[in-house]
């Protein structure tokens, strides 16, 4: 029996109707495209999962000089570097009741004995060159730092531990898949078996998607809560991350980007926060039509870190002059004085040196402007 939503537009109640995907191509293209359909925060509910596709058709070997005997639907990695296969199905197809268990235990066995990590490296950079995007920068976005060569180490690690996650995505899990997902999940550590149905709804002009992650038992998700207590450092927060910077009496500082937080707050802007094992640090990232913008960030040390590395792969600033625009208003506030070359870098300064009020709202009035082009960009108006 087919479900309904209720969503509100312009203060009128719309009914949505649940409908089926015209084709599992398009569900496996909204998932390469949406990653958060993955719903990385019901998968993990403390620390949620963000991802990274490595590609599409992810070819998996059966021996040591094999190119590939299987390709499974996508590969993902998460922040902490655990691979994650996933094979897509529509509901009406049967193979979704049993055959597909056996596939993707084949991928799986296969994957940690013969997937080298340096072949999925080359798979997910060759992706980004088809695309246009910088891996190194898809890579900082995810963990918050730029340690690329770490992140392919642990990806490898946890390859060879057996520390993987499998998912099942349809738009209807068959109650039969859902008992065999259980039952896999309960038995096996450290490896993750999950289904996961994501439904379309549609009305005249509006399509809402709606995930849902299937198949968790309670125990298990207990058992690998507390096996990773001891492991990575998980994420920086904002009590925390002020924390730590009032500890190592870095009192002024912390109240400079107190003051930078709230407006990016007040700004809608979203707060990522870092994970480094040593220093915190939060971004200021803006998504707006699938498009993502990093302006800067702020670190415990006391330094805010600003991306013209990243700007330059995003429009309008991959226009040198609007780099350019930037910089130049940033040499405006006294005690900067960044050189041109910084506009393919990431340069920083001390935070103490926007201090003084009027110093800081100048700050504070560039990244307003930085996120207004960006903005208007996109609308096109820049």
């Amino acid at each position: 029996m087919q479900g309904a939503i209720y969503l509100m537009q312009e203060g009128q109640l719309v009914e949505m109707r649940e409908q089926p995907y015209d084709s599992e191509a398009l569900l496996q293209q909204l998932l390469a495209t949406h990653p958060h359909l993955l719903a990385g925060d019901q998968i993990d509910q403390a620390t949620p999962r963000r991802w990274l596709l490595v590609s599409r058709e992810a070819a998996v070997p059966d021996s040591e000089d094999s190119p590939g005997r299987w390709s499974v639907d996508h590969l993902f990695l998460d922040q902490d570097a655990i691979p994650t296969l996933i094979e897509v199905k529509r509901s009406s197809d049967t193979r979704i009741r049993r055959e597909v268990v056996g596939q993707m235990l084949d991928y799986a066995a296969n994957a940690v004995v013969y997937w080298p990590v340096e072949r999925l490296r080359t798979a997910f950079e060759q992706r980004c060159a088809n695309e246009g995007q910088d891996p190194q920068v898809l890579i900082s976005d995810l963990l918050g730092s730029e340690d690329a060569d770490g992140f392919w180490q642990q990806v490898k690690t946890n390859l060879q531990a057996g520390r993987i996650r499998m998912i099942f995505v349809a738009d209807e899990i068959p109650v039969e898949l859902r008992r065999v997902v259980e039952f896999l999940n309960q038995q096996m550590d450290p490896a993750e078996v999950l289904a996961l149905e994501v439904k379309q709804f549609k009305s005249a002009d509006l399509q809402a998607l709606v995930p849902r992650v299937v198949g968790q038992t309670a125990s298990a998700t207990q058992r690998r809560s507390a096996g990773d207590a001891g492991g990575k450092l998980k994420e920086w927060d904002e009590a925390r991350f002020f924390t730590d910077m009032r500890r190592q009496g870095l009192h002024v500082e912390a109240g400079i980007a107190e003051t930078i937080l709230q407006r990016l707050q007040e700004r809608g802007v979203t707060v990522v926060w870092g994970e480094g094992a040593k220093t915190g640090a939060f971004y200021a990232m803006l998504y707006y039509k699938n498009a993502r913008h990093s302006f800067f960030g702020v670190w415990t040390d006391g330094r805010i870190k600003f991306n013209f590395e990243r700007m330059k792969h995003r429009p309008p600033f991959n226009d040198v002059e609007k780099r350019l625009e930037v910089l130049r208003q940033l040499n405006e506030i006294e005690g900067v004085n960044l050189s041109e070359s910084a506009i393919e870098e990431r340069p920083n300064i001390n935070l103490r040196v926007v201090q003084d009020p009027q110093k800081l709202e100048h700050l504070l009035s560039i990244m307003d402007r930085y996120f207004t082009t960006a903005l208007a960009a996109y609308d096109g108006e820049a």
